[in-house]
């Protein structure tokens, strides 16, 4: 028997760690499967009763809709505001949404609705001037001049920089001789306040953003890209990358990278709640087709 019990223990030790790789495994695969499910949401209790009892009215417009109104930017009679969270945000957002863009189609509205106080959002080509505020606002669109969400602070105080000077050079090229400077400065952790009070997001399909984007009133701003994130969107534009966010997840992933590389500060879950409709809604989407059940699928899309 103690000859045999070294090599029971060996065998036990390592199936207990075959059992872990196995769980870590699954642990992945699920999240793979569903990656909004650690999100730290408000109880979703009256999205499930809204959506057992179908359609309801608008108490503004009369209009018939499913969880709210995406023309008068409220929630729906069966869905009292007093049970949806509300998002307290760090920034102000503009969203820019094309004329084309069919509202009930679009994400951005669940911004307005949980974030009333620091979201509005505005139909091109009825946008307000920026050109004066260049250095507190910013636009998150990705392209060869976007710079990460971390490096805003100090792309702005270079603007600041500028202003004060009164140049009227591009300030994201520095001359020769200050360029050493304000990169050490930066590695120093020199800019560590931040002057954004504004953040900007063009709501529309990829194929229609050129005609926002080539504005004369958002020439000059600071454009910002976001890391690389993988979209649950059911709504998947063809031919297009699953990198390519849906508005809603775009402003819920640069808050969260905002609140981490730029102020700082660790990440709580504190913007979860930014995606309390799209997490219901996805995962609506996700039961329809494993149920084949084309009616709900209809309800959400």
């Amino acid at each position: 028997m103690s000859l045999n019990q070294p090599i029971f223990l060996k065998e036990r030790e390592e199936n207990n760690s075959k059992l872990v790789e196995i769980q870590q495994s699954q642990t992945t695969s699920i999240a793979a499967e569903d990656p909004l499910q650690n999100l730290c949401l408000a109880s979703q209790e009256v999205l499930q009763k809204a959506q057992q009892s179908g359609r309801s009215k608008c108490l503004k417009c009369g209009g018939s809709r499913m969880f709210y109104c995406y023309t008068c930017y409220v929630p729906v009679e069966n869905v009292p505001m007093e049970q949806m969270p509300l998002v307290k945000l760090p920034l102000k957002i503009d969203i820019i949404k094309h004329p084309n863009e069919t509202d009930g189609k679009s994400t951005a509205i669940h911004a307005k609705l949980l974030a009333p106080d620091y979201v509005t959002i505005y139909t091109y080509p009825c946008i307000p001037e920026y050109e004066e505020k260049d250095h507190e606002v910013a636009l998150v669109f990705p392209g060869p001049k976007s710079v990460s969400v971390k490096d805003i602070s100090f792309h702005l105080q270079k603007r600041v920089q500028n202003n004060v000077r009164g140049k009227n050079d591009d300030p994201d090229k520095p001359s020769v001789k200050r360029k050493k400077t304000e990169e050490q400065d930066l590695n120093d952790g020199e800019y560590k306040e931040t002057t954004l009070k504004k953040i900007i997001f063009i709501d529309s399909t990829w194929n229609q953003t050129n005609k926002i984007l080539s504005d004369e009133r958002l020439q000059g701003l600071l454009q910002v890209e976001l890391k690389t994130r993988k979209t649950c969107f059911w709504r998947h534009q063809k031919g297009k990358p699953d990198t390519f966010l849906s508005t809603i997840e775009a402003i819920y992933y640069f808050l969260v990278d905002y609140h981490t590389d730029v102020l700082k500060e660790k990440y709580k879950g504190q913007y979860d709640n930014l995606l309390f409709f799209y997490s219901f809604m996805y995962q609506l989407i996700k039961n329809a087709k494993c149920s084949g059940d084309k009616e709900t699928r209809k309800i959400t899309c």
